[in-house]
Protein backbone atom coordinates (compact mmCIF):
# COMPACT_ATOMS: atom_id res chain seq x y z
CA UNK A 1 0.00 0.00 0.00
CA UNK A 2 1.33 3.93 -0.81
CA UNK A 3 2.03 5.71 2.54
CA UNK A 4 0.77 8.64 3.95
CA UNK A 5 3.50 10.23 6.45
CA UNK A 6 5.96 12.50 5.07
CA UNK A 7 8.14 15.71 6.38
CA UNK A 8 6.70 19.20 6.55
CA UNK A 9 7.11 21.78 3.48
CA UNK A 10 7.09 25.36 3.59
CA UNK A 11 2.96 26.00 2.95
CA UNK A 12 2.98 29.78 1.83
CA UNK A 13 5.55 31.87 0.11
CA UNK A 14 7.81 34.64 1.12
CA UNK A 15 4.79 36.53 -0.01
CA UNK A 16 2.39 34.53 2.45
CA UNK A 17 0.76 32.90 -0.82
CA UNK A 18 -0.15 29.42 -0.52
CA UNK A 19 2.21 27.06 -2.39
CA UNK A 20 0.22 24.77 -5.05
CA UNK A 21 2.66 22.43 -6.25
CA UNK A 22 1.28 21.14 -9.69
CA UNK A 23 3.43 18.20 -11.16
CA UNK A 24 2.14 17.76 -14.84
CA UNK A 25 3.31 15.56 -17.95
CA UNK A 26 2.52 18.43 -20.91
CA UNK A 27 4.64 19.33 -23.97
CA UNK A 28 4.33 21.99 -26.57
CA UNK A 29 0.96 23.54 -27.29
CA UNK A 30 -0.80 21.73 -23.95
CA UNK A 31 2.02 22.86 -21.83
CA UNK A 32 1.68 26.25 -22.93
CA UNK A 33 -2.10 26.33 -22.56
CA UNK A 34 -1.80 24.59 -19.21
CA UNK A 35 0.83 27.70 -18.41
CA UNK A 36 -1.71 30.51 -19.58
CA UNK A 37 -4.19 28.83 -17.65
CA UNK A 38 -2.15 28.90 -14.77
CA UNK A 39 -1.30 32.94 -15.64
CA UNK A 40 -5.05 33.87 -15.40
CA UNK A 41 -5.45 32.01 -12.24
CA UNK A 42 -3.25 33.99 -10.45
CA UNK A 43 -5.00 37.13 -11.91
CA UNK A 44 -8.40 35.64 -9.92
CA UNK A 45 -6.58 34.50 -7.11
CA UNK A 46 -3.49 36.56 -5.70
CA UNK A 47 -3.35 34.77 -2.97
CA UNK A 48 -2.19 31.32 -4.32
CA UNK A 49 0.74 30.47 -6.09
CA UNK A 50 0.80 28.00 -8.39
CA UNK A 51 3.92 25.64 -8.84
CA UNK A 52 3.48 23.74 -12.31
CA UNK A 53 6.28 21.52 -12.92
CA UNK A 54 6.83 19.16 -15.48
CA UNK A 55 7.54 15.43 -14.80
CA UNK A 56 8.30 14.22 -17.95
CA UNK A 57 5.56 11.89 -20.17
CA UNK A 58 2.72 10.15 -18.17
CA UNK A 59 4.60 7.24 -17.12
CA UNK A 60 7.53 8.45 -16.03
CA UNK A 61 5.25 11.21 -13.90
CA UNK A 62 3.68 8.63 -12.53
CA UNK A 63 6.69 6.71 -11.34
CA UNK A 64 7.48 9.58 -9.18
CA UNK A 65 4.12 10.14 -7.66
CA UNK A 66 3.88 7.16 -6.57
CA UNK A 67 7.35 6.87 -4.93
CA UNK A 68 6.46 10.76 -3.48
CA UNK A 69 3.22 9.39 -2.40
CA UNK A 70 4.94 6.28 -0.45
CA UNK A 71 7.43 9.43 0.60
CA UNK A 72 4.86 11.56 1.91
CA UNK A 73 5.97 14.24 -0.32
CA UNK A 74 3.83 14.42 -3.14
CA UNK A 75 2.60 17.37 -4.79
CA UNK A 76 -1.02 18.65 -3.49
CA UNK A 77 -2.18 18.49 -7.38
CA UNK A 78 -1.58 15.84 -10.18
CA UNK A 79 -2.44 14.52 -13.16
CA UNK A 80 -2.85 10.72 -13.83
CA UNK A 81 -4.21 8.29 -16.91
CA UNK A 82 -7.03 7.19 -16.61
CA UNK A 83 -6.27 3.65 -15.96
CA UNK A 84 -4.60 4.38 -12.93
CA UNK A 85 -7.44 6.60 -10.88
CA UNK A 86 -8.91 2.80 -9.31
CA UNK A 87 -5.18 2.31 -8.32
CA UNK A 88 -4.83 5.27 -6.80
CA UNK A 89 -8.61 5.73 -4.95
CA UNK A 90 -7.89 1.46 -3.56
CA UNK A 91 -4.63 2.92 -2.10
CA UNK A 92 -6.07 5.85 -0.02
CA UNK A 93 -3.75 8.54 -2.08
CA UNK A 94 -6.37 10.39 -2.95
CA UNK A 95 -9.09 13.16 -1.82
CA UNK A 96 -12.31 12.42 -2.69
CA UNK A 97 -13.34 16.05 -4.17
CA UNK A 98 -17.53 15.71 -3.67
CA UNK A 99 -17.24 17.98 -0.58
CA UNK A 100 -15.57 20.93 -1.87
CA UNK A 101 -17.39 23.57 -3.37
CA UNK A 102 -18.35 23.19 -6.59
CA UNK A 103 -16.95 20.32 -7.81
CA UNK A 104 -19.51 17.92 -7.50
CA UNK A 105 -21.48 20.20 -9.56
CA UNK A 106 -19.22 20.56 -12.13
CA UNK A 107 -21.06 19.99 -15.71
CA UNK A 108 -18.70 17.79 -17.20
CA UNK A 109 -19.08 15.59 -20.28
CA UNK A 110 -20.17 12.24 -18.85
CA UNK A 111 -17.71 9.99 -21.27
CA UNK A 112 -15.01 12.49 -20.20
CA UNK A 113 -15.56 12.43 -16.46
CA UNK A 114 -14.73 9.89 -13.98
CA UNK A 115 -18.39 9.29 -13.95
CA UNK A 116 -19.26 8.07 -17.36
CA UNK A 117 -15.26 7.47 -18.26
CA UNK A 118 -15.58 3.99 -15.84
CA UNK A 119 -18.45 1.46 -15.39
CA UNK A 120 -20.08 2.79 -12.16
CA UNK A 121 -17.69 5.58 -12.32
CA UNK A 122 -20.75 7.75 -10.68
CA UNK A 123 -21.45 5.73 -7.57
CA UNK A 124 -17.84 5.76 -6.24
CA UNK A 125 -16.77 9.00 -4.68
CA UNK A 126 -15.33 11.69 -6.87
CA UNK A 127 -11.91 11.24 -7.21
CA UNK A 128 -10.80 13.11 -10.30
CA UNK A 129 -11.59 15.81 -12.62
CA UNK A 130 -10.56 15.91 -16.43
CA UNK A 131 -7.76 17.45 -17.51
CA UNK A 132 -6.62 16.68 -21.15
CA UNK A 133 -9.20 14.02 -22.84
CA UNK A 134 -9.30 11.99 -25.48
CA UNK A 135 -10.41 9.27 -27.95
CA UNK A 136 -7.92 7.74 -30.90
CA UNK A 137 -8.74 9.01 -34.22
CA UNK A 138 -8.00 8.21 -37.92
CA UNK A 139 -6.44 10.46 -39.89
CA UNK A 140 -5.60 10.27 -43.35
CA UNK A 141 -3.96 12.25 -46.36
CA UNK A 142 -6.56 13.73 -48.24
CA UNK A 143 -4.15 14.05 -51.30
CA UNK A 144 -3.47 10.80 -51.51
CA UNK A 145 -7.34 9.59 -50.84
CA UNK A 146 -8.71 12.49 -53.53
CA UNK A 147 -5.88 10.84 -55.77
CA UNK A 148 -7.23 7.40 -55.64
CA UNK A 149 -10.60 7.94 -55.67
CA UNK A 150 -11.19 7.14 -51.97
CA UNK A 151 -13.22 8.24 -49.03
CA UNK A 152 -11.71 7.14 -45.55
CA UNK A 153 -12.18 3.84 -44.16
CA UNK A 154 -15.50 2.84 -42.54
CA UNK A 155 -14.96 -0.79 -42.07
CA UNK A 156 -11.86 -2.83 -41.25
CA UNK A 157 -11.90 -4.23 -44.71
CA UNK A 158 -11.73 -1.08 -46.73
CA UNK A 159 -9.09 -0.25 -44.03
CA UNK A 160 -7.07 -3.36 -45.41
CA UNK A 161 -7.99 -2.63 -49.52
CA UNK A 162 -7.59 1.03 -48.52
CA UNK A 163 -4.30 0.74 -47.05
CA UNK A 164 -3.57 -1.82 -50.03
CA UNK A 165 -4.12 0.98 -52.72
CA UNK A 166 -2.30 3.26 -50.88
CA UNK A 167 0.97 1.53 -50.32
CA UNK A 168 4.03 1.96 -52.06
CA UNK A 169 6.67 -0.48 -51.45
CA UNK A 170 10.08 1.11 -50.19
CA UNK A 171 8.54 4.86 -50.23
CA UNK A 172 4.97 5.09 -48.75
CA UNK A 173 2.88 2.53 -46.00
CA UNK A 174 -0.83 3.13 -46.36
CA UNK A 175 -1.34 2.43 -43.01
CA UNK A 176 0.24 2.83 -39.47
CA UNK A 177 -0.52 2.88 -35.60
CA UNK A 178 1.63 2.28 -32.30
CA UNK A 179 1.09 -1.60 -31.51
CA UNK A 180 -0.11 -0.35 -27.96
CA UNK A 181 -2.97 -1.14 -25.40
CA UNK A 182 -4.68 1.82 -26.52
CA UNK A 183 -5.44 1.08 -30.29
CA UNK A 184 -5.73 -2.45 -30.03
CA UNK A 185 -8.67 -1.65 -26.97
CA UNK A 186 -10.40 -0.22 -29.47
CA UNK A 187 -10.53 -2.72 -31.98
CA UNK A 188 -11.52 -5.51 -29.25
CA UNK A 189 -14.94 -3.27 -29.12
CA UNK A 190 -15.18 -3.14 -32.91
CA UNK A 191 -15.02 -6.48 -33.22
CA UNK A 192 -17.80 -7.04 -30.55
CA UNK A 193 -15.61 -8.04 -27.59
CA UNK A 194 -14.46 -6.53 -24.27
CA UNK A 195 -11.29 -5.83 -22.38
CA UNK A 196 -12.92 -7.10 -19.22
CA UNK A 197 -16.44 -8.81 -18.21
CA UNK A 198 -19.36 -6.99 -16.50
CA UNK A 199 -18.00 -9.06 -13.49
CA UNK A 200 -15.11 -7.06 -13.90
CA UNK A 201 -12.75 -10.12 -14.91
CA UNK A 202 -9.97 -9.58 -17.18
CA UNK A 203 -11.05 -11.54 -20.48
CA UNK A 204 -8.88 -9.57 -22.68
CA UNK A 205 -11.67 -10.06 -25.37
CA UNK A 206 -12.01 -13.42 -25.98
CA UNK A 207 -12.00 -14.42 -29.42
CA UNK A 208 -11.99 -10.55 -30.55
CA UNK A 209 -8.98 -10.15 -28.48
CA UNK A 210 -7.12 -12.22 -30.72
CA UNK A 211 -9.28 -11.24 -34.23
CA UNK A 212 -7.60 -7.87 -33.73
CA UNK A 213 -4.35 -9.11 -32.91
CA UNK A 214 -4.71 -11.25 -36.28
CA UNK A 215 -5.72 -8.55 -38.42
CA UNK A 216 -2.60 -6.50 -37.33
CA UNK A 217 -0.62 -9.76 -38.24
CA UNK A 218 -2.16 -9.76 -41.32
CA UNK A 219 -1.80 -6.23 -42.53
CA UNK A 220 2.37 -6.23 -41.37
CA UNK A 221 2.97 -9.80 -42.36
CA UNK A 222 1.11 -10.67 -45.29
CA UNK A 223 -0.28 -7.36 -46.46
CA UNK A 224 2.76 -5.54 -45.96
CA UNK A 225 0.42 -2.21 -45.97
CA UNK A 226 1.14 -1.54 -42.39
CA UNK A 227 4.06 0.06 -41.12
CA UNK A 228 4.69 -1.06 -37.13
CA UNK A 229 6.42 2.49 -35.96
CA UNK A 230 9.64 1.27 -33.86
CA UNK A 231 10.41 2.38 -30.42
CA UNK A 232 7.42 2.05 -27.13
CA UNK A 233 5.24 4.72 -25.52
CA UNK A 234 5.64 7.62 -27.25
CA UNK A 235 8.48 7.09 -28.86
CA UNK A 236 6.55 4.66 -31.21
CA UNK A 237 3.28 7.54 -31.41
CA UNK A 238 6.00 10.61 -32.55
CA UNK A 239 7.37 8.48 -35.29
CA UNK A 240 3.52 7.70 -36.32
CA UNK A 241 3.14 11.18 -36.63
CA UNK A 242 6.29 12.25 -38.24
CA UNK A 243 6.00 9.36 -41.06
CA UNK A 244 2.33 10.44 -41.62
CA UNK A 245 3.73 14.60 -41.66
CA UNK A 246 6.28 13.31 -44.41
CA UNK A 247 4.06 11.60 -46.65
CA UNK A 248 5.56 8.07 -45.72
CA UNK A 249 2.35 6.93 -44.17
CA UNK A 250 -0.87 7.47 -45.91
CA UNK A 251 -3.65 6.56 -43.00
CA UNK A 252 -2.91 6.94 -39.68
CA UNK A 253 -4.50 6.01 -36.10
CA UNK A 254 -2.94 8.61 -33.17
CA UNK A 255 -4.63 10.65 -30.64
CA UNK A 256 -7.32 13.76 -30.74
CA UNK A 257 -4.41 15.29 -28.99
CA UNK A 258 -2.34 15.63 -31.89
CA UNK A 259 -5.36 17.48 -34.26
CA UNK A 260 -4.01 21.18 -34.01
CA UNK A 261 -0.59 20.22 -34.57
CA UNK A 262 -0.89 17.58 -37.57
CA UNK A 263 -3.17 20.20 -38.99
CA UNK A 264 -0.85 22.94 -38.48
CA UNK A 265 2.31 21.15 -40.01
CA UNK A 266 1.35 18.82 -42.51
CA UNK A 267 1.66 19.74 -46.52
CA UNK A 268 -1.88 18.48 -47.38
CA UNK A 269 -5.13 18.27 -46.15
CA UNK A 270 -5.41 16.53 -43.51
CA UNK A 271 -8.74 14.46 -43.43
CA UNK A 272 -9.97 12.90 -39.35
CA UNK A 273 -12.65 9.89 -39.21
CA UNK A 274 -13.99 8.04 -36.76
CA UNK A 275 -11.78 4.80 -36.51
CA UNK A 276 -13.57 1.90 -38.83
CA UNK A 277 -15.83 -0.37 -37.60
CA UNK A 278 -15.89 -4.71 -37.26
CA UNK A 279 -19.18 -5.25 -36.00
CA UNK A 280 -19.10 -1.87 -34.33
CA UNK A 281 -17.74 1.49 -33.75
CA UNK A 282 -15.98 1.33 -30.29
CA UNK A 283 -13.16 3.51 -28.85
CA UNK A 284 -12.02 4.04 -25.20
CA UNK A 285 -11.14 7.50 -23.62
CA UNK A 286 -7.55 8.09 -23.20
CA UNK A 287 -5.93 11.10 -21.65
CA UNK A 288 -5.12 11.90 -18.12
CA UNK A 289 -7.36 13.71 -15.07
CA UNK A 290 -6.78 15.99 -12.32
CA UNK A 291 -6.10 13.91 -8.98
CA UNK A 292 -6.08 15.91 -5.19
CA UNK A 293 -3.41 13.82 -3.18
CA UNK A 294 -4.89 13.22 0.59
CA UNK A 295 -1.66 13.50 2.44
CA UNK A 296 -1.64 17.56 1.20
CA UNK A 297 -2.11 20.31 3.63
CA UNK A 298 -5.29 21.17 3.60
CA UNK A 299 -4.56 24.87 2.82
CA UNK A 300 -3.30 23.04 -0.48
CA UNK A 301 -6.21 20.54 -1.28
CA UNK A 302 -8.66 23.81 -0.77
CA UNK A 303 -6.15 25.73 -2.98
CA UNK A 304 -6.35 22.65 -5.51
CA UNK A 305 -10.15 22.79 -5.50
CA UNK A 306 -10.18 26.27 -6.03
CA UNK A 307 -7.80 25.92 -9.68
CA UNK A 308 -10.24 22.86 -10.35
CA UNK A 309 -13.10 25.30 -10.32
CA UNK A 310 -11.45 27.53 -12.22
CA UNK A 311 -9.40 25.24 -14.61
CA UNK A 312 -13.63 24.07 -15.80
CA UNK A 313 -14.56 27.51 -16.52
CA UNK A 314 -15.74 27.72 -19.75
CA UNK A 315 -13.18 30.22 -21.29
CA UNK A 316 -10.27 27.71 -20.25
CA UNK A 317 -11.78 24.66 -21.45
CA UNK A 318 -12.04 26.23 -24.66
CA UNK A 319 -8.63 27.73 -24.66
CA UNK A 320 -7.30 24.27 -24.24
CA UNK A 321 -9.27 22.44 -26.46
CA UNK A 322 -8.82 24.41 -29.45
CA UNK A 323 -5.40 25.20 -29.52
CA UNK A 324 -4.52 21.37 -29.23
CA UNK A 325 -7.25 19.00 -30.09
CA UNK A 326 -8.27 17.86 -26.90
CA UNK A 327 -11.56 17.14 -26.13
CA UNK A 328 -13.93 20.15 -24.38
CA UNK A 329 -14.35 18.52 -20.82
CA UNK A 330 -18.00 20.52 -20.36
CA UNK A 331 -20.65 20.85 -21.68
CA UNK A 332 -20.79 24.65 -21.64
CA UNK A 333 -17.93 24.68 -23.32
CA UNK A 334 -19.19 22.20 -25.97
CA UNK A 335 -22.14 24.48 -26.46
CA UNK A 336 -20.25 27.28 -26.73
CA UNK A 337 -18.00 25.99 -29.19
CA UNK A 338 -21.22 25.15 -31.21
CA UNK A 339 -22.80 28.16 -31.14
CA UNK A 340 -19.61 30.33 -31.99
CA UNK A 341 -19.40 27.82 -35.07
CA UNK A 342 -15.84 26.53 -34.04
CA UNK A 343 -17.00 23.04 -35.24
CA UNK A 344 -18.97 24.13 -38.46
CA UNK A 345 -15.25 25.64 -39.67
CA UNK A 346 -13.41 22.88 -38.09
CA UNK A 347 -14.59 19.42 -39.44
CA UNK A 348 -11.85 17.20 -37.82
CA UNK A 349 -12.99 18.31 -34.37
CA UNK A 350 -15.88 17.61 -35.29
CA UNK A 351 -15.68 14.37 -36.38
CA UNK A 352 -13.58 13.49 -32.91
CA UNK A 353 -16.31 15.15 -30.86
CA UNK A 354 -19.19 12.87 -32.69
CA UNK A 355 -17.17 9.87 -31.84
CA UNK A 356 -17.92 10.46 -28.45
CA UNK A 357 -20.94 8.53 -29.16
CA UNK A 358 -18.96 5.11 -29.66
CA UNK A 359 -16.99 5.43 -26.04
CA UNK A 360 -16.89 2.12 -24.19
CA UNK A 361 -16.35 3.33 -20.63
CA UNK A 362 -12.72 1.32 -18.68
CA UNK A 363 -14.14 -0.83 -16.00
CA UNK A 364 -13.55 0.39 -11.96
CA UNK A 365 -10.61 -2.02 -11.62
CA UNK A 366 -7.78 -1.25 -9.40
CA UNK A 367 -5.60 -3.57 -11.79
CA UNK A 368 -6.67 -2.24 -14.69
CA UNK A 369 -3.05 0.07 -15.09
CA UNK A 370 -0.92 -3.22 -14.30
CA UNK A 371 -2.38 -5.26 -16.94
CA UNK A 372 -2.04 -3.03 -19.39
CA UNK A 373 1.72 -2.08 -18.94
CA UNK A 374 3.09 -5.29 -17.32
CA UNK A 375 0.63 -7.83 -18.79
CA UNK A 376 -0.48 -6.85 -22.09
CA UNK A 377 1.40 -4.43 -23.67
CA UNK A 378 4.48 -6.81 -24.06
CA UNK A 379 2.77 -9.58 -25.01
CA UNK A 380 0.98 -7.58 -27.58
CA UNK A 381 4.33 -6.54 -29.38
CA UNK A 382 5.85 -10.10 -29.48
CA UNK A 383 2.43 -11.62 -30.84
CA UNK A 384 2.53 -8.45 -33.47
CA UNK A 385 5.77 -7.86 -34.32
CA UNK A 386 7.29 -11.58 -34.30
CA UNK A 387 3.72 -12.70 -35.56
CA UNK A 388 3.70 -15.43 -32.69
CA UNK A 389 -0.02 -17.31 -31.55
CA UNK A 390 -2.36 -14.29 -30.55
CA UNK A 391 -4.19 -17.20 -28.65
CA UNK A 392 -1.74 -18.31 -26.60
CA UNK A 393 -0.17 -15.16 -25.89
CA UNK A 394 -3.51 -13.89 -24.93
CA UNK A 395 -4.39 -16.77 -22.44
CA UNK A 396 -1.08 -16.68 -21.17
CA UNK A 397 -2.13 -12.96 -20.31
CA UNK A 398 -5.52 -14.07 -19.05
CA UNK A 399 -3.73 -16.04 -16.21
CA UNK A 400 -1.07 -13.49 -15.41
CA UNK A 401 -4.00 -11.11 -15.16
CA UNK A 402 -5.70 -13.62 -12.53
CA UNK A 403 -2.83 -13.67 -9.75
CA UNK A 404 -3.45 -11.38 -6.80
CA UNK A 405 -1.93 -7.97 -7.38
Amino acid sequence: MLGEAGCRRAERDSQGRVRLRLWHSLGGRPRAALLEIVRRFHEREPGVRVEAVYQGDYFEALAKLRTAVAAGAAPALSHVVAEVLPYLARANALEPLGGYDGLGELDLVPALAQSGAFRGGAERPLYAVPLNRSTPLMYCNGALLREAGLAPPETWDELASHAKALTRSGSRWGFEVPIAWWFWVAMVGQAGGAVFDAEGRATLGGDAGAEAIAFWQRLIHRDRVMRPPPGRDYDAWNVTNQDFLSGRAAMIWTSTAFLRYLEDNAKFPVVAAPLPAKVKRSVPTGGTLFVVMRAAPAIEREAAAKFLRFFCETDQVTLLSQRTGYLPITRAAVARMEGEGFFASHANDAIAQRQLADVEPWPWEPKLFRIQRDIVNPRLEQAVLLDRDARGLLDEARRAAARPS
